[in-house]
């Protein structure tokens, strides 16, 4: 007597931006001039960013934060400062490598210091096999604080909702 059984699994992702805002605290550094998020179908949200570096600057430091919503946004795991200027001549952050990873090609922002300038994201959507980290289910905002010689110029945050669903299964 022999047995065939077969187990089919579908993993069911949603990775998608739910929230953008981005607030320039220095316009005479830093000028936002696009930061939204378009629906482009049901399950697709891109963003598009288009901002300004008004002088050269060398020194450039971004602060990651990743805040879970429980009752209002609450730190999660991840939070890491780098040196934006040493990461663009060597990925040296493994946390700035995953981050840079799902925006990098879309953006023109892939160059070292000075920074000058166009600094722009266009049509940028999450793909959950470039996330690289095992994310529980929820909703997630992302915070990128960038300062400039040490001080605060401008802040983005993208919120987004990730759902892996394992449930579903076909027999």
């Amino acid at each position: 007597m022999r047995f065939n059984i077969v187990i089919c699994a579908v993993v069911a992702v949603v990775f998608k931006m739910t929230n953008v805002v981005c607030e320039s605290y220095n316009s005479s550094w830093f000028v936002f001039h696009n930061c939204r998020l378009k629906a482009i179908s049901r399950d697709k949200v891109v963003f598009n960013m288009n901002g300004t570096v008004l002088h050269p600057v060398n020194n450039v430091q971004a602060h990651l934060k990743i805040y879970k919503r429980e009752n209002g946004f609450k730190p999660w795991l991840i939070d890491s400062k780098i040196d934006a200027c040493r990461f663009m001549r060597g990925k040296y952050n493994p946390v700035a490598k995953i981050v840079y990873s799902l925006f990098q090609p879309f953006t023109n922002i892939n160059h070292t210091c000075p920074f000058v300038g166009p600094q722009v994201i266009e049509g940028l959507y999450p793909k959950p096999e470039l996330l690289l980290l095992p994310f529980p289910t929820g909703q997630y905002m992302l915070a990128i604080r960038w300062l400039f010689d040490k001080k605060l110029q401008f802040d983005t945050n993208v919120s987004f909702l990730f759902v892996e669903d394992l449930l579903k299964q076909k027999w």
